[in-house]
């Protein structure tokens, strides 16, 4: 299995130029909500818990989360349980509003993933690996961390497997 610093070197080689980190800041956050809210339909409960798809899609990916990193996982969680929050209340609406909410965000996330991978000059790291799909929220997590010169060792790990300096500021730089 990779590590979280491979997952993230891999991750972080098509995300050099800081125009794209800040669309991905953008789009991804729409990009998960988007897919939250479209999977926060059908529901059923089951021992006086509320399940949907986006549940078990969301338990899924925090699993995978902190089996790479405890810290980086608990923070992963939290996002996701807000995400799952917001998108309840997307799927209490009626269709069209949940279905126009869901789709305008992926669409308009994705536009925004597009355009900065234009400014890269490279194709998105999920052309190559589909986990890319699940690295991307947690690459912004840790670009957020790397800001604050918390998980400088990771960081540091990323930065010499990628030949950067050890002194930049902020991964992508």
């Amino acid at each position: 299995m990779k590590t979280l610093t491979d997952h993230l070197t891999q991750y972080a080689a098509y995300h050099q130029d800081s125009r794209n980190v800040v669309t991905h800041f953008v789009g991804i956050p729409m990009i998960v909500l988007a897919v939250t809210i479209l999977l926060s339909r059908p529901q059923w409960s089951a021992a006086g818990l509320h399940l949907s798809p986006a549940v078990l899609v969301a338990l899924g990916s925090t699993w995978f989360y902190t089996r790479l990193d405890a810290r980086f996982g608990v923070v992963m969680a939290v996002l996701l349980a807000a995400a799952l929050a917001a998108s309840q209340w997307f799927a209490a609406q009626s269709t069209s509003v949940w279905l126009g909410w869901g789709i305008g965000l992926f669409v308009v996330g994705w536009a925004f993933q597009f355009v900065g991978h234009y400014y890269e000059g490279k194709k998105p790291a999920f052309v190559d690996d589909l986990i890319g799909l699940l690295v991307g929220p947690l690459f912004l997590v840790a670009e957020v961390a790397f800001h604050w010169n918390m998980r400088t060792e990771v960081r540091d790990e990323i930065r010499r497997r990628l030949g950067a300096a050890p002194s930049a500021t902020g991964l992508a730089a």
